[in-house]
């Protein structure tokens, strides 16, 4: 009982001491309000913070976390909660430090085409902010209306148009960040394409939170696009679809956007918020857009129209207006959620191949839905092979989750050994980590934990993300290495 009692204090003075540097209205701290912060948007593991703190600005965001620094107390940064791998689940009783008061828009250079933000400005309110100039913020993930460009920094965030225009890192020009000591440093390239020493900005940007927290954030912005066309086609087979995208590239396009669905994913879309009307009988759709200078739009859409009939298409039209445009894209940017209306549950998944294996890869991932007996979506953008499986399961029926979570990672190893990768915009988190072995010897992984330590040398910030359980290979190797140096060092000191 004592023991209790001493635990109750400590932890009540830690929250005291924090409600000071935060004040007492942006901090939460009763189990029943920390409910809502046991995950994120990867909801099959779910774990209770400590507290969860509302910084209002840097230095709050510094203080709080030099308190934790110095008392040996687990913390991690969340933004709006929307990440699909697990990287802002508090699995070691942390402090969850949220930005999301940090929500401004702080500064608008069009002249050098860039804005300074704060991490909790949502994505698309940016473009939103910048339109009637003529400007616009190129990375767009599918939670673009919600998630913050924090997170986005995090995760390195990608999008439907990053075939065209990259994902987050491409957009970064510098960063204010709270090192996990509470130092606050400064980043820039200061508009420079290459600057000379190390790319710190391209370190930090897709860290997944465990090197520091981002304060503000300068971004580029674009102008927007003379023209912009989108065509929608259909197929009446997933290769004839496939090989269209390879062909679209071949013929020296670069569309803006190339998305995928497949049968099971239109299904989905038809019942969810955005219908329009998509065949039910079809295996796959291509949605693809094309931007630039008015001058030359339409030839490239009439390739695209030639290369899809080539292809065996069903059906292929081009949006007559913005408002048949923008309702084929919010049917497809809602396709994640719209998974709802078929399936209790889903697990995303995301997978990088290269374009020439889709058919491969689509093929190898509908044995995997055959031999674990669960439907699997394809929602995805083809066009640089960033595949999304939807895993749809029903979480009462016992085992099922095991089932959809062995899926998965048999659709990341179906990636891996196809010469890609096990994410692509999603992140690693706490999802794929073990999974990192696919792509990483064990000594790449050591390396990748030795630049972590420099930055995070007590590991107190996002512990147990980005990287696999160390093997006892990898334990001997590091025991040995630190005995040799450690015994160098005794002997030169004597």
């Amino acid at each position: 009982m004592l023991l209790r009692k001493k635990q109750k204090q400590d932890v009540d003075s830690d929250i005291l001491a924090l409600t000071k540097i935060v004040g007492a209205k942006s901090i939460l701290h009763y189990k029943e309000d920390l409910l809502s912060y046991d995950c994120d948007g990867f909801t099959i593991h779910k774990a209770m913070p400590k507290a969860v703190i509302f910084p209002k600005n840097t230095e709050e965001v510094a203080a709080s976390v030099k308190y934790c620094a110095d008392r040996n107390i687990p913390f991690l940064a969340r933004g709006a909660g929307t990440g699909l791998s697990g990287g802002a689940i508090p699995l070691n009783n942390e402090v969850i430090i949220s930005l999301v008061k940090m929500k401004h828009l702080l500064e608008v250079d069009y002249e050098n085409r860039q804005a300074t933000v704060q991490p909790g400005f949502v994505n698309l309110k940016l473009t939103n902010s910048i339109s009637h100039k003529g400007y616009y913020y190129a990375p767009d993930p599918s939670s673009q209306y919600v998630c913050t460009i924090g997170g986005n920094v995090a995760e390195n965030a990608g999008g439907a148009h990053c075939l065209k225009y990259g994902v987050t890192t491409n957009h970064i020009l510098g960063l204010e960040v709270v090192l996990p000591d509470g130092e606050i440093i400064e980043i820039s390239n200061n508009g420079v394409l290459d600057m000379p020493g190390y790319d710190l900005l391209g370190i930090l940007t897709g860290s997944e939170g465990t090197l520091g927290i981002v304060t503000k954030i300068i971004v580029r912005i674009l102008k927007n696009p003379e023209a912009k066309k989108t065509v929608l086609a259909y197929f009446d087979n997933v290769e004839d679809g496939s090989q269209a995208v390879s062909d679209i590239i071949s013929a020296g396009i670069i569309p803006a956007a190339l998305e995928m669905m497949d049968q099971t994913a239109i299904e989905g879309v038809e019942k969810g918020a955005f219908p329009v009307g998509h065949p039910d009988d079809i295996e796959a759709l291509l949605l693809i857009e094309v931007d630039g200078i008015a001058e030359g739009i339409e030839e490239q859409i009439d390739q695209i129209l030639s290369v899809c009939r080539n292809r065996n298409v069903r059906e292929v039209k081009v949006a007559r207006d913005e408002e048949e445009r923008g309702r084929w894209w919010a049917n497809r940017k809602t396709g994640f959620g719209a998974m709802g209306a078929i399936s209790p549950d889903y697990l995303v998944q995301d997978g990088v191949i290269p374009r020439s294996k889709l058919p491969e890869v689509l093929n190898k991932i509908r044995s995997i839905s055959d031999e674990y007996e669960l439907r699997i979506a394809n929602i995805f953008h083809a066009g640089d092979g960033n595949l999304h499986p939807l895993i749809l399961f029903d979480s009462r029926i016992e085992g099922e989750t095991d089932k959809a979570l062995k899926a998965g990672t048999a659709c990341l190893k179906a990636c891996a050994d196809a010469g890609g990768s096990i994410t692509g915009e999603h992140g690693v988190g706490i999802e794929k980590k073990e999974e990192m072995r696919f792509i990483f010897s064990d000594e790449e992984i050591e390396a990748q934990t030795a630049i972590r330590d420099v930055f995070n040398p007590n590991n107190l910030l996002n512990q147990g993300k980005l990287f696999p359980t160390p093997s006892r290979c990898m334990d001997i190797k590091k025991v040995i290495k630190e005995t040799a140096v450690t015994k160098l060092l005794r002997e030169r000191m004597l």
